[in-house]
């Protein structure tokens, strides 16, 4: 008898992190790619656009590659496309509006090829080597999101992806728990589901209820409203749009991003915009204010987003006035609290009335909370289970939750990016590890900024930087010039004389000693003075700015 073939699961991000969800599956001499997303950057990732995940284990694997599915089209799932595309030329497969969001996005970018988009539908099954790849309907905050069953020799291995159960969306298509339950009857060997809101108990609230509110509010305000969301919410963009024809406003939008999903959006016929609704900008500014609601990015307090610049006086062409209504239409990720209340902040400053989320039901959330995770978990009953989607603390909760479901404990795994999940028919245990990790994009550059970078940038930010410029005779090795010290971001010079002239004192003495020790080595010259001032300016100021000695030779 031949060796039992193996069933590998291998998350390369979206564990213990929010975005950059990826996970490769392989069954033999085949892999599949779930999802390829990006991340934004943390607060201490100074300069840093966005973070996408280390592929290195596809790229040694190339050959077996045999294509991408995707779940849905928010960045966390598709962003990092682009970037992956150029080194892993497969095919990819999702649905109308995910490959309409991905396409928009492989627009700014160039390729030496023709990357291939295969369009799929909900309770279609394709064929992708080894795997009878099934998608299946779900629920999220944007249209056309699918679960994905891969039948595999092993078993089924069940990915709901990013999910909620709502009875009532607003485009009426409810997830397919009829399905879900069909694949428990027939058995799924492992089950990897979505975790980013196992903390709330209860039930995720109907995306409608969200409809409700604007009715309301937009009923109640006289003068301008500016409603502010992610851009890929196209239900929520949706329900902004009927509140707004039901009470005789026009709609703008601003943004980049927005503009392109909202044309993406109408141009497959996924959003429903009654004629002459949609305006521009400058035709905004001419209505009277009680007639216009603007739709914008910036929910998060993004510093280059619409909202931000608006609330910070620097938008071309909107300026918040008194009156104005502004509706924060979603919930900070984790991290951009501060960022959130610093606009609205500046907003109430402007004078304008601010509706966020803390405060109203302006957002509700595209996750299953507790009572839906259960609910899916005895649909299923897998056999196997591994959490995904979600910081540390909720995969641990998440498999809890699985065991309590009357998983076994030895059949849940919280694992993290880039360990090997290895299933038999009968057995499963983490086997080993491959490389993963996340990759820094800063403007153009692709991984060109590491560790090494983010602590420079940090200690400049910081305590700034000191040059030091001196001339030395290579032949007799005495000082021609010098030193002299340029100050950046640590102290303003011409008020610290006296301390920048004991900093040149303490430099010439450091040089004198290291030519009366006959010294040549211009690199060990260079450490002792940046050592010596070093010490010397922590001693004097508490501070460590960075020290760049140059020496220059006649």
């Amino acid at each position: 008898m031949g060796q039992e073939t193996k069933l590998q699961i291998i998350p390369l991000g979206g564990l213990g992190e929010i975005g950059k969800n990826i996970t490769a599956v392989r069954c033999g001499r085949d892999i599949l790619v779930i999802d390829c997303g990006l991340a934004f950057p943390e607060e201490e990732m100074l300069g840093i656009d966005i973070v996408i995940p280390d592929i290195q284990y596809l790229l040694d694997n190339k050959e077996l590659v045999r294509g991408i599915v995707l779940t849905h089209g928010h960045e966390d799932h598709i962003g990092a496309l682009p970037y992956v595309l150029k080194q892993l030329n497969v095919p990819v497969y999702g649905t109308k509006l995910t490959l309409g969001l991905v396409e928009a996005k492989l627009k700014e970018h160039v390729f030496d090829f023709e990357p291939q988009m295969i369009r799929i539908k909900p309770r279609e099954t394709v064929r992708i080597g080894c795997f009878d790849v099934e998608f299946i309907r779900v629920s999220h905050s944007v249209p056309d999101a699918v679960g994905i069953a891969l039948h595999t020799p092993i078993g089924t291995v069940l990915h709901t992806g990013d999910f909620k159960i709502d009875y009532t969306p607003v485009d009426g298509e409810v997830i397919d728990l009829r399905r879900f339950a069909q694949l428990g009857e027939q058995g799924v060997l492992v089950m990897l589901s979505d975790s980013t809101n196992v903390e709330r108990p209860g039930y995720t609230l109907s995306e409608r209820v969200v409809g409700t509110t604007f009715d309301d509010v937009f009923g109640q305000c006289q003068e301008r409203i500016i409603v502010a969301t992610f851009a890929s919410n196209v239900h929520r963009l949706q329900q902004v749009i009927n509140a707004a024809h039901k009470h005789r406003r026009k709609v703008a939008v601003a943004g980049r991003s927005i503009v392109n999903v909202v044309n993406i959006a109408y141009e497959l016929g996924y959003l429903d915009i009654p004629p002459g609704t949609l305006i521009n900008l400058d035709e905004a500014n001419r209505l009277p204010r009680n007639r216009v609601v603007i739709l914008t990015t910036g929910s998060q307090g993004e510093p280059m987003s619409a909202l931000t610049r608006m609330a910070l006086g620097d938008h071309r062409q909107v300026d918040i006035l008194p009156g104005d209504t502004i509706i924060i239409s979603a919930t900070p990720i984790p991290g951009n609290e501060k960022l959130v209340a610093r606009v609205v902040n500046h907003l109430y400053r402007h004078g304008a009335q601010v509706i966020h989320e803390a405060v109203s039901g302006t957002h509700v959330s595209g996750h299953p909370s507790a009572e839906e995770l259960k609910l899916m978990l005895h649909l299923v009953q897998p056999k196997f289970f591994v959490p995904v989607h979600g910081e540390y603390r909720m995969l641990v909760k998440h498999a809890a939750l699985a065991r309590e479901m009357g998983v076994p404990a030895e059949n849940v795994f919280v694992a993290e990016n880039g360990q090997v999940l290895e299933f038999t028919r009968k057995k499963g245990r983490i086997q080993g590890r491959v490389a993963s990790g996340r990759i820094l994009v800063d403007g153009l550059g692709i991984g060109d900024v590491g560790n090494i970078v983010l602590r420079d940038r940090k200690q400049l930010g910081q305590d700034g930087i000191l040059i030091v410029v001196v001339t030395i005779d290579p032949t007799s090795k005495q000082v021609l010039a010098g030193p002299d010290i340029v100050s950046r971001g640590f102290v303003y010079v011409r008020e610290s004389e006296e301390l920048m002239e004991a900093a040149r004192t303490r430099v010439r003495a450091t040089l004198e000693a290291c030519i009366d020790r006959g010294l040549c080595d211009w690199s060990t010259i260079k450490s002792d003075v940046r050592d010596a001032l070093g010490k010397f300016l922590y001693e004097r100021t508490g501070r460590r700015p960075m020290i760049l000695p140059i020496i220059m030779e006649t």
